[in-house]
């Protein structure tokens, strides 16, 4: 049988309510018996609070979740023979579309 177990954050009375908002929030979940007993021993043992332990592990899955996301789109490196472009200039590859339809015009191209 499941246990559930409630995560809860006692606030003070005179803490605005502003400040209270968003910062805990009371939730129920639903976790193994063996899983349970393995984590309050634990907890004890690290002389901690089982609460403590399920936002470090919530923690550390999310940071891994960040960490292993692949980038969408990756250039494919495109140099020849592993040299870069010969004309890194704009300019010069205005040139060259110049002297190239020159070139088509002088061939009779339309």
């Amino acid at each position: 049988m499941a246990r559930q177990w409630v995560a809860n954050q006692v606030l003070c009375n005179n803490t605005p309510t502003s400040k209270r908002m968003g910062t805990h929030m009371k939730t129920t979940i639903d976790i193994s018996d063996a899983l349970f007993a393995s984590s309050k021993t634990l907890a004890q043992q690290q002389q901690t609070t089982l609460r403590a332990l399920i936002e470090e592990g919530l923690r550390r899955v999310l940071r891994d979740a960040q960490t292993n996301t692949q980038p969408a789109f990756k250039l494919k490196d495109a140099r020849v023979h592993g040299q870069e472009i010969l004309m890194s200039d704009p300019r010069d590859w205005q040139q060259l579309e110049v002297d190239h339809l020159s070139e088509r015009v002088g061939q009779g191209a339309p």
